[in-house]
């Protein structure tokens, strides 16, 4: 009861902040339309001498919307009574309808939010309506790098970042920096839904269930509890010691007493905790609760850890949430949330003190303190969390294991082993941010991260017992992402490979080439048959598949890709038959492009390599915005892929370039 009286008292310190989660829930209003004429502006380039730009728009006009205009919208929008005061007559050609400006993009918010053409009146079908808006959207001289999607366009343009809570990987890795105590394999959250760019940073699949909270509630008993043990017995590094400075009742030499000692520790756990500067009355909330259970004789640490508690239960410990500013509108948001979401991004974690005190000083502000920030937070040990988090969901690894290859026919897959397939994926995709290697090295890398036991499976000569290290290799049969034994076994079924797995794979998350899902009462790769799977080779199976058309169209552009890996057996070895049938590694792309296994499907990637990292910069912005990326965020992925060009494809410059951007630094506010 009094752990829930808690919870309940600190809530009452955020009844506007919750009220407006809650208003996220509901369906968005319509705007409503204020009267008054339209200012219309005109563009200086059009009105001093004709541009080429507007010239072209205003006949894409005159020949694909005013045929609409005309048959939609003028039997209530023209002459002097026009309703909401849009005389859309006035516009019978191009040189007008450029001379309206930004009108044009009031009319396709009304539009957009179904206002225009009112109920009961001809509608716009769906062909109408995208021509309408492709117009609108190519206007010239629109500075789309300046802005982001705001409740105005968002039925068109999703753009606002939910208030969210932390996900499983974060409030793990936040607990963990927090107090310095791990959490059990049975104290994590449950998994969270992806969303947007298919992250599990998106608020709208963040959902909180009776079972997180109670995972919540027994993380924070705990925690605490053994922090605060194991600082008393002198096992506590400085960085996570829960009571900054012990009472002169527990320490002879400290100047403290019991009262004054507790709401150090509290103003000092709860900054950490909440990323921001804590107020007095909520540190007058705390203390009340800690002086409410040291009345009853508790004594200090036991007292006080009942406060610490709260905090960690604390909707603005579990929550990401940033509150809303005085006025409305597009707003930058503040040093201590650009600090969270920096943390976020590369740690999955909460700023560290000195990331707050930069927050403190407003310096966090300044592009060359921001800089200087993320190169120390990409080489600081917690960066793995950008691997694991980010690094795991892009490769589609987050839930590796689950799936588990045929015990039989693979005995020496085992937990251990999945376990070190899992991390070398992290230690990869870590180290190409720590060590600001180029991007590309996520196809082409000529070295792998292995332990002695992974580095037997790949038949690399290291001691069984070798720890992890980063090994260079003699050729590029492996290195890379593509080669990596969780990719591999991911990419198989139980009992063998798939060269149509692992091309989708290779099609869908490294290229960002979507494939279609197969057409309905298409038969699966025949599996029953001895005679069939014991004298053909995988290749000469799917050979026979792929005599459907229906399947042949897709398929040729996946099974070659993934012929070029058939060297590696369903968890990831080293093979050269196939059911003592030798290996045919060979594949040829609908686009002539022949290569001969792993080393020259490799170059033929890179070959693709700009494709390759526009998806991997539109991932690592999707992850960062927890949200869909929208046409305000291309100038972001443009900038992105500029700077890899100029700059040798470092990688350490896509987190610079997320972290600067408008839409990373800018947010939306009722």
């Amino acid at each position: 009861m009094l752990r829930l009286a808690t919870i309940a008292a600190d809530c009452q310190s955020l009844p506007a902040t919750f009220s407006r989660l809650m208003n996220r829930l509901q369906t968005l209003l319509l705007l409503t339309w204020t009267a008054g004429s339209l200012l219309f502006s005109v563009p200086t380039s059009f009105a001093d001498e004709p541009d080429e730009r507007f010239v072209k728009w205003g006949k894409t006009y005159e020949d694909d919307i005013l045929p609409i205009i005309r048959s939609r919208c003028l039997e209530c929008h023209s002459g002097e009574q026009a309703d909401g005061e849009f005389d859309l007559a006035k516009f019978a050609d191009g040189k007008s309808a450029v001379a309206a400006g930004d009108a044009w993009d009031r009319v396709a918010r009304r539009v957009r939010q179904n206002e225009m053409p009112p109920q009961g009146s001809p509608g716009l079908n769906d062909s109408q309506k995208s021509r309408f808006h492709r117009w609108v959207d190519s206007r010239p001289g629109e500075d789309l790098c300046k802005q982001i999607a705001s409740d105005e366009t968002q039925a068109w343009y999703k753009g606002n970042v939910m208030s969210r809570r932390l996900t499983a990987s974060e409030y793990s890795n936040a607990v963990k920096h927090l107090t310095g105590q791990p959490l059990l394999a049975t104290e994590v959250p449950p998994s969270d839904g992806a969303g947007g760019e298919g992250f599990d940073t998106v608020g709208d699949a963040l959902f909180t269930s009776p079972i997180h909270l109670e995972a919540y509630l027994s993380v924070a008993d705990r925690v605490i509890d053994a922090a605060i043990a194991k600082q008393l017995g002198g096992n506590s590094p400085d960085g996570t010691k829960l009571i900054p400075t012990l009472p002169k009742s527990i320490d002879g030499s400290s100047s403290l007493d019991d009262h004054q000692a507790a709401r150090e520790t509290l103003r000092k756990f709860a900054r950490r905790a909440w990323r921001r500067p804590v107020g007095d009355d909520e540190v007058q909330r705390l203390m009340q609760l800690y002086e409410r259970v040291a009345a009853t004789g508790t004594p200090f640490t036991s007292a006080i850890g009942q406060p610490l508690k709260a905090i960690m239960v604390s909707p603005h410990f579990l929550f990401v949430v940033e509150s809303e500013p005085v006025e409305s509108g597009v707003q930058r948001i503040t040093p201590h949330q650009l600090a969270t979401r920096l943390s976020l991004l590369i740690w999955s974690s909460i700023p560290d003190e000195a990331l707050l005190e930069k927050a403190d000083s407003g310096q966090l502000y300044e592009d060359d303190v921001l800089r200087s920030e993320i190169k120390r937070m990409l080489a600081a040990p917690k960066a793995r969390g950008l691997g694991e988090n980010f690094g795991l969901q892009w490769l589609g690894l987050r839930n590796f294991g689950e799936v588990k290859p045929d015990s039989k026919l693979f005995p020496e897959f085992n937990s251990e082993l999945a376990s070190d397939m899992r991390e070398e994926a992290v230690a990869m995709v870590t180290a190409i941010f720590r060590d600001d290697a180029p991007l590309t090295d996520l196809i082409a890398a000529r070295y792998a991260f292995v332990n002695g036991r992974l580095a037997s499976h790949y038949g690399i000569e290291l001691p069984s017992d070798a720890p992890w290290q980063r090994v260079d290799l003699p050729d590029g049969k492996r290195g890379g992402v593509i080669t990596m034994a969780s990719v591999l076994t991911s990419a198989s079924y139980p009992r063998r490979t798939s060269p149509v797995l692992r091309g989708r794979w290779l099609l869908d998350e490294l290229l960002g080439a979507r494939v279609p899902p197969p057409p309905p009462n298409i038969p699966a790769l025949e599996e029953s048959g001895e005679a069939t799977a014991t004298t053909l080779t995988m290749r000469q199976r799917l050979e026979v598949h792929r005599q459907n058309p229906d399947c042949a169209s897709c398929h040729d552009r996946m099974d070659p890709l993934g012929f070029g890996l058939e060297n590696f057996d369903a968890i990831g070895r080293w093979r050269s038959l196939d059911h003592d049938l030798p290996i045919d590694a060979t594949g040829k792309l609908p686009s002539g492009e022949t290569f001969d296994g792993p080393e020259q499907l490799k170059s033929i990637l890179m070959n693709r390599s700009d494709e390759f990292q526009k998806h991997f910069v539109r991932k690592l912005l999707g992850f960062a915005l927890g949200r869909d990326l929208n046409k305000f965020d291309m100038c972001v992925v443009d900038d992105c892929l500029k700077a890899l060009k100029e700059n040798g494809g470092r990688s350490s410059l896509l987190i610079e370039k997320i972290a600067l951007s408008y839409p990373f630094q800018h947010r939306f506010f009722k």
